[in-house]
């Protein structure tokens, strides 16, 4: 790569024209017909880490994989044995979703470490880049599978969880990606609080406050953590729809409909209150080989899962929802499995941190808000894990997880900017 003038960013042009062709790239290989599919350990999330990490090598950048399969991308610095600066995201997607949710972050990533080898001098530690599987749960109801792995964190129960489309297991798409499922399986790590001197992740934001705001980059105060239930089941009992009335009915679609009413109600209270809270029912089905119009239901499945920055309002809701069930069983002569559950712990990002991405989107001229996250990223897996942690977002718009998801790239070079800039910096806001 042939250095070129820099854009009013501070973006050198030739590092912006890498990056564009690294988004057409990544493009051109997972479009699905309608939107982006990059499959969680699957062939399409490997060929875009290998483009990634192939790009990277050519620009002289150490390259090395885990026992997850997770890439990690490396500028040496002059104390090789200091906990690294690191930075980084998530290479899949959800089906039909859009380029950039993941794959901005890892790409701003390459770019500062490419830049940073550029303009010299040699860091004084190594700064990393690392590229991550499995963020999205899209595929096998699981989210944060690499980074979670990563740090030995992975419930080994969850290497049997099946592939939405194919019904196999995860731990064969894991082992064909060329992890290791047997130290996965052992919970080892590989990566631990003292390796890292601190982690950032830059992520479209996927929800409208910054085109609404017009602010084309968000600081993250804290991200949500939640609680998901993918297999609940109301079980009632089936009848013929014309010859039993409503007093004798076990309606199981009723039921569920009154309970969803009934925590509508308490999601209100709640965000009166003060509480945050979203609650999400994705998945609702009646088994296609028995339903009908002429039959009562007897049964219906749906998923569950309900966000929050506060561990105590999750547990909380969980309560309630246990109550209401309770309440809506003996009401309806119906009974509810919630099947297993899916945590992901809230986790607050380093205000040191954040003040230090502050200080470089006001030095560059660049608005800027700080905000929550609703969505969950891997930067939640390293920040639980004990490294200080920060976010950046980028304006974007039609949100994200369908194919309309639009990034404008000024707005993206600014979040990249506000990224370098910070990882420069960062050995000399660390303690």
């Amino acid at each position: 790569m042939v250095p070129r003038a820099s854009d009013k960013a501070g973006t050198p042009a030739d590092i912006r024209d890498w990056a564009v062709s690294l988004f057409d790239t990544l493009r051109e290989q997972s479009f699905d017909g309608t939107g982006i599919s990059r499959e969680s350990y699957g062939p399409s999330e490997t060929l875009g880490m290998e483009t990634l990490a192939a790009a990277a090598h050519a620009e002289g950048l150490e390259i090395s994989t885990d026992a997850a399969a997770n890439i990690i991308v490396t500028l040496p610095g002059q104390d090789r044995d200091a906990p690294a600066i690191a930075c980084g995201s998530h290479v899949d997607s959800v089906p039909q979703g859009g380029n950039f949710d993941g794959a901005a972050g890892v790409v701003a990533g390459l770019m500062a470490l490419v830049r940073a080898k550029q303009e010299g001098p040699v860091p004084p530690r190594d700064i990393k880049v690392f590229m991550l599987r499995g963020e999205e749960s899209a595929w096998f109801g699981r989210a944060y599978v690499g980074s979670s792995a990563m740090f030995g964190g992975f419930d080994p129960k969850d290497l049997d969880l099946r592939n939405r489309n194919t019904d196999r297991p995860l731990r064969e798409y894991m082992a064909e990606a060329g992890a290791d499922v047997d130290r996965i399986a052992a919970g080892e790590s590989w990566v631990s609080a003292g390796d890292l001197a601190c982690f950032f992740e830059l992520h479209i934001e996927q929800g409208p406050v910054m085109i609404a705001r017009k602010v084309p980059v968000g600081l993250v105060t804290g991200i949500r953590g939640n609680i998901r239930r993918p297999k609940v089941v109301c079980r009632g009992e089936a009848a013929h729809a014309g010859a039993v009335p409503r007093w004798l009915r076990h309606d199981a679609v009723f039921a569920m409909s009154e309970l969803v009413t009934r925590l509508d109600q308490h999601w209100i209270s709640m965000m009166e209150q003060g509480e945050d809270l979203v609650l999400t029912l994705g998945i609702v089905g009646t088994n296609p080989a028995e339903h009908a119009m002429s039959r009562v239901p007897g049964e219906i499945g749906f998923s569950m899962e309900y966000r929050s920055q506060s561990e105590s309002t999750l547990q909380f809701f969980g309560e309630i929802i246990e109550e209401e069930m309770a309440n809506v069983g003996r009401t309806r002569g119906v009974s509810f499995d919630l099947g297993p559950a899916m945590p992901t712990a809230p986790a607050k990002t380093d205000p040191a941190l954040v003040d230090l991405l502050a200080v470089q989107c006001e030095k560059a001229g660049i608005r800027y808000e700080r905000l929550p996250s609703g969505a969950g990223h891997d930067a939640a897996v390293f920040a639980n894990a004990g490294i200080p942690t920060a976010m950046v977002f980028v304006r974007n718009e039609h949100g994200s997880h369908n194919p309309h998801e639009a990034m404008d790239m000024d707005d993206f070079f600014m979040g990249a900017e506000v990224l370098y800039k910070a990882l420069m910096s960062a050995p000399e806001a660390l303690p």
